[in-house]
């Protein structure tokens, strides 16, 4: 399979980065933060030097993550301030895509309302009413503008974001008909706090042409104490899911990314520790 990392979790210096992805096999390169500057704000000259060093060194860009539309919340309307900061920095991070050549832009969704939808009784005294309707407005100016620029956008799984599960980034791309142009980044991970279990319910969830990217890491989740550990790879509560998932990823011929998340270090703060301690396990368990 398709396997890279998310550059900027093994360092920000990109030239580094690429470096420890050769000493391990590494083939795609995700950017999220490039140096101190999040993709999208990066000048022209400072895109070209990025795109002419990949392409020397032979690494594809498999996606370019801005955090896009984090942080709004319900309050937020599309067209109000907030929503046209956001798609202006879609849209120049849409202006690199073009430059090197990446096939997919990650979105993010507004802040999660905890209770979306209810019945006998919960509908009246405990849904956050209205809160999902005004997601799929938010959203759809950004698809079309992924549809008018050839680029796909994948919506990925977040911690407290609302579509914080397969299911509910499914029921997104269903209700914008956009299945086209924007696809599920499914960070199974980040789905154990809603407590989404990955493997059966969530794969078959991103079945039949919704998943476009995947990432890749391992945590142990404890909700009722609002605490989110991450641990080595198999380690974690996802350990014994990794290989059925890799398994069915490639009976269904999944041909999207992998990116190792490295988000890991062990107490010491050092994150290319934590990738080197993690990174073979990712290779045994997804190549």
């Amino acid at each position: 399979m398709k396997l890279g990392v998310i550059c900027d979790g093994i360092s920000r210096d990109l030239r580094h980065a690429v470096d420890v992805m050769d000493e391990f096999g590494l083939e795609y390169a995700e950017l999220q933060f490039v140096g101190d500057t999040e993709v999208g704000d990066h000048s022209a000259q400072e895109i070209r030097e990025i795109d002419l060093m990949l392409r020397d060194r032979g690494k594809p860009v498999s996606c370019l993550s801005r955090h896009v539309f984090a942080g709004m919340t319900t309050e937020n309307r599309p067209g109000d301030a907030l929503h046209r900061k956001h798609m202006e920095a879609l849209k120049r991070v849409i202006d690199m895509a073009h430059v090197v050549d990446a096939p997919l832009v990650r979105i993010m969704t507004q802040k999660k309302e905890q209770i979306l939808w209810g019945s006998n009784g919960a509908e009246h005294w405990n849904v956050a009413k209205g809160a999902w309707d005004t997601m799929p407005p938010m959203i759809a100016p950004a698809v079309d503008l992924a549809r008018a620029e050839g680029v796909t956008l994948v919506v990925e799984t977040g911690n407290g974001t609302m579509v914080n599960s397969n299911y509910t980034a499914r029921k997104l791309i269903d209700e914008l008909d956009a299945r086209d142009a924007l696809k599920v980044l499914w960070d199974p991970a980040n789905n154990c706090w809603c407590h989404e279990r990955a493997w059966p319910e969530g794969y078959d969830q991103v079945r039949g042409g919704y998943l476009g990217h995947m990432h890749i890491k391992d945590v142990q989740v404890d909700t009722p104490r609002a605490t989110l550990e991450v641990r080595p790879m198999g380690e974690g509560q996802l350990g014994p899911l990794f290989r059925p998932i890799a398994t069915a990823l490639k009976a269904d011929r999944y041909d999207g990314v992998i990116s190792f998340e490295s988000v890991y270090h062990p107490g010491d703060g050092d994150f290319e520790r934590g990738f080197r301690m993690c990174i073979d396990r990712f290779k045994a368990r997804f190549a």
